[in-house]
């Protein structure tokens, strides 16, 4: 059976990437004034977002191995890649599969 850490750990890193793809959407846009540019609903839901993440990853730890927090963070990088993807138009480069795959060696290894 799957540890409840475990899946906090997941769902914590889901609710890092949805953050980082806010921020990134509210920096695309061009603002009247310099409070607008930081107090917007983007920036302000990525910003709460991101502590939420935090307190998910603090109880996750809690009660797991250490060792499975960075592989499990890795996959945010996966995550991110493809939220951006989706919701940002991006284009994902043969750079980023390298990038990507990388990633899920060096998750491979770890595990060895």
């Amino acid at each position: 059976m799957i540890s409840p850490f475990i899946v906090c750990m997941f769902v914590s890193v889901g609710v890092a990437s949805v953050s980082q793809i806010l921020l990134k959407k509210s920096a695309m846009k061009t603002y009247s004034s310099v409070v607008r540019e930081y107090l917007n609903p983007f920036v302000i839901g990525g910003y709460g977002l991101l502590f939420l993440s935090m307190l998910l990853t603090i109880y996750a730890y809690s009660g797991m191995d250490y060792k499975n927090g960075p592989v499990i963070e890795s996959f945010g990088n996966v995550l991110v890649l493809l939220l951006g993807c989706v919701f940002l138009n991006e284009h994902i480069s043969l750079r980023k599969i390298a990038g990507i795959g990388c990633i899920m060696l060096g998750m491979a290894v770890f595990y060895m």
